[in-house]
């Protein structure tokens, strides 16, 4: 009996081959490939311009991985918060944040996250496990179906749980696949990929054939700043980074964002912030302040808004390109830093993490 092949795994040319192994014209794959991402099919059935011998073929060999909502929370400023299950139980959470001004969706690439960053809850949960490529896309097509957008525009930002990097393969195929013109067909220009700046994965990105926009959660302007925050900095440093984002290739008009979350006392100082502003020059930069989302657990304080508003006048006042980042859905704790599923078991993954990453 012919294995099982799951539709959402595959990138068109895998499909055609797919297709063309089973005596099926490639063309078909084209065909099969807008019924689930441009018009959300997912019943073979009803995918009434393809043969019935197809269809059969379909229904026996294939399946179609399709991630479950299992919990759903609005909060008071329209973001929501979605709770999707996996085929294997396990639970991811993604992020819809409306008018920012595009539709934005905020997508997961792991099962929590092996970085550990000291004011972010998903770092608590360490690592469970990678995302296919499947279950990436899979939180683009729920989401546009459950909001009613899959005919509209909208934007991606892979800032949900998980670094990006570390699942390198399988968050690029995914990109691959969201940007294919017989699917979403969604411009590499409305995706932002958030890194802490995973070396050499960062330097390979930037030969990619399909470029998101780059943003790179940097949190301090110097090693020992950044180390006590992002552990990782410990093995690729603040200049390294600084020095592959030179290197990056910036479309024109645009630039490299830096995350930057401000945290009371830590890294909120202007000495903190005309430290940065030296870091970034000869850097096409912006500076994306995030005055912490506080939350049970974070052992740190948002910072007063005279404080950020001081922050950011002195990196304007170097030339920095600066906005302050509007906190949404803190009441349904799906902020930046926010997202965490708790109560899932652990696995030899994050046995792994703590090893690889000295946590």
């Amino acid at each position: 009996m012919p294995s099982v092949l799951d539709l959402a795994e595959l990138e068109l040319r895998e499909l055609e081959a797919a297709l063309a192994d089973r005596g099926q014209e490639r063309f078909r794959a084209r065909q099969l490939f807008s019924w689930i991402y441009r018009r959300g099919v997912t019943n073979v059935e009803a995918m009434t311009d393809l043969p019935c011998d197809l269809r059969v073929t379909l229904a026996a060999e294939f399946t179609l991985g399709t991630p479950t909502i299992a919990a759903r929370d609005r909060s008071a400023d329209g973001t929501e918060k979605f709770l999707l299950r996996l085929a294997d139980g396990r639970q991811i959470e993604s992020v819809f944040i409306p008018d920012t001004p595009a539709m934005t969706f905020c997508i997961s690439t792991q099962v929590g996250c092996a970085m550990a960053c000291a004011f972010c809850l998903t770092g608590q949960m360490g690592l469970v496990r990678n995302l296919t490529a499947g279950e990436i896309t899979g939180q683009v097509r729920v989401l546009a179906d459950a909001l009613g957008l899959r005919d509209k525009a909208f934007n991606i930002v892979l800032m949900g749980m998980g670094e990006p990097l570390h699942n390198y393969d399988e968050t690029m195929k995914a990109l691959r696949i969201l940007a294919d013109e017989h699917g979403f067909a969604l411009p590499p220009r409305r995706v932002t990929l958030s890194t802490v700046g995973l070396l050499p994965a960062l330097e390979k990105l930037a030969s990619e054939p399909v470029m998101p926009n780059l943003a790179i959660s940097l949190h301090a302007p110097t090693d020992v700043q950044r180390g006590q925050l992002v552990p990782i900095n410990r093995k690729y440093g603040v200049a390294e980074i600084i020095e592959a984002c030179k290197r990056f290739p910036v479309r024109k008009r645009s630039r490299i964002t830096f995350e930057y979350v401000l945290l009371s006392g830590v890294n909120d100082a202007p000495e903190d912030a005309r430290r940065l502003a030296k870091l970034l020059a000869g850097v096409k930069a912006k500076v994306n302040l995030i005055p912490l989302n506080a939350a049970a657990g974070i052992p740190f304080e948002r910072p007063s808004d005279e404080a950020v508003d001081r922050f950011a006048s002195e990196l304007a006042a170097k030339g920095v390109t600066v906005s302050v980042r509007k906190s949404r859905g803190r009441d349904i704790r799906a902020a930046c830093g926010q997202l965490i599923v708790e109560g899932q078991r652990k696995s030899p993954a994050q046995q792994l993490a703590t090893l690889a990453f000295g946590r």
